[in-house]
């Protein structure tokens, strides 16, 4: 197992259970593909690593098994699951129909305060467009998506979305080097915004679907570039 990064080591918040905050770290680093699909975990050397006992660290490692992000092999190993598509494709289903009923909600209730919040929220994904600072665009894109279902009155959706999101999470993380990829994400950005601030609920769908399903049309080639990440 690949030792993680020095900007693991930030020390862990003493006020908090430590199996959660591993947990995060863990699940930021499979996402990210710093532990990438096939690596092998070891509950012992993730331990020494951390600074900690093995019981925090089985805990986070069940927590990421219920997740679909590793494979849990009793008496065997523990492994980073390869990306699943078919899962990918059913938990993107799940965003869309919940999104598609988030914007139409917005539409409904949108005020000039929150159609600004969101375009404050798009220009900083703007000004990390064409960097090679994926995580900082991934987390811009994320809060963009966040602030919606906040406005909507569902955050625990959010949530949901995201515990069922860590195949199509990778694929978008391979995806973003291509050409194009980041600005045609702000491209729908802001035409989901300005469909919800001129009250056109249709178009606002229509968007939201387009940007949602740009990902998934990228797996035959992710997949050719990176047979190895993939189930069979």
């Amino acid at each position: 197992m690949p030792a993680p990064s020095a900007s693991r080591f930030a020390p862990f918040d003493r006020s908090r259970h430590a199996a959660p905050q591993v947990f995060e770290r863990l699940r930021d680093m499979i996402l990210s593909l710093e532990l990438a699909p096939g690596t092998l975990l070891s509950r012992a050397d993730l331990a020494a690593h951390f600074g900690l006992s093995q019981t925090p660290v089985r805990d986070a490692l069940n927590k990421l098994g219920e997740e679909g992000l590793i494979d849990i092999r009793p008496q065997h190993a523990t492994v980073v699951s390869r990306i699943d598509a078919a899962a990918a494709v059913q938990a993107q289903f799940l965003r869309r129909a919940i999104e598609a009923e988030v914007v139409r909600t917005l539409v409904g209730h949108a005020d000039a305060a929150l159609v600004d919040q969101l375009r404050a929220q798009i220009d900083v994904q703007a000004a990390l467009m064409g960097s090679a600072a994926y995580l900082e665009f991934i987390a811009a894109d994320r809060a963009f998506h966040r602030l919606m279902y906040v406005a909507a009155g569902v955050p625990d959706l959010f949530d949901l979305v995201r515990q069922r999101s860590g195949h199509v999470d990778r694929l978008r993380m391979l995806s973003l080097p291509s050409v194009g990829k980041q600005r045609a994400i702000v491209r729908d950005h802001r035409r989901i915004v300005d469909a919800i601030a001129s009250g056109d609920a249709a178009a606002a769908q229509t968007s939201l679907r387009d940007h949602l399903s740009g990902t998934l049309g990228q797996i035959d080639a992710i997949r050719l570039a990176h047979p190895d990440y993939f189930t069979a």
